[in-house]
């Protein structure tokens, strides 16, 4: 549909995005837009259980990779697809650029295998066309002070209770994939008050013409 939408939302933990999913679908709801919410690891019932696993079970990070992809395949095939197929906003918690942070850039797993998943798991349609969002907000924020966020918040997960290199490197993944996609990434500065974040939301938004 050509009114269908694709964002999604990145960034370290403690950047703040998931905060803002709220108010992003409050703005596209007041719009008269139809909106999927969802997440990754997640968004399905099979693909909710992987990421339990991916986020309490010891593995190594070829396990880590495949199931995140398992469940992405799931979660696109049974959620995001039929969504903007209806012509929906589809606003996501994270989607593939995480998997080129975290498992690329902080596990230092082998970005030609991680390509090659993509390619399996998101091509769709009779061309094959790659299924990407059209839009990514990336949250940034230096490492040390989303440490500082998240420390006593809660009992961490296994990539929450990682030492502060392995967040570097996360940064420095996220930074590669957005050199390699310019035009789809738009950098929000999280190391501000939540309603300068938001104004910088809605700046990229009236600037891409989507709200």
């Amino acid at each position: 549909m050509p009114n269908a939408l694709f964002l999604t939302l990145e960034g370290i933990d403690g950047a703040g995005k998931s905060s803002h999913i709220d108010a992003l679908a409050a703005l596209f709801t007041a719009a008269g837009r139809q909106v999927t919410r969802t997440r990754e690891p997640g968004g399905t019932p099979l693909a909710e259980s992987l990421r339990n696993m991916v986020l309490s079970e010891p593995m190594d990070p070829l396990t880590e990779s495949l199931l995140v992809f398992a469940a992405r395949r799931d979660h696109v095939v049974r959620v995001i697809e039929p969504a903007l197929a209806r012509g929906d906003v589809v606003l996501c918690d994270r989607f593939t650029d995480a998997t080129f942070a975290y498992q690329g850039g902080g596990r230092g797993f082998d970005l030609q295998v991680l390509s090659t998943l993509e390619r399996w798991v998101q091509s769709h349609g009779e061309t094959d066309d790659l299924l990407q969002p059209d839009l990514t907000l990336w949250f940034t924020l230096p490492p040390e002070i989303a440490a500082e966020r998240l420390a006593g918040a809660r009992l961490p997960d296994r990539f929450e209770s990682q030492p502060l290199d392995f967040f570097r490197r996360v940064a420095d993944g996220y930074a590669a994939r957005a050199d390699a996609a310019p035009t789809r990434f738009a950098r929000i500065d999280a190391d501000l008050p939540r309603e300068q974040v938001w104004a910088q939301i809605e700046s990229v938004l009236r600037e891409r013409g989507i709200a």
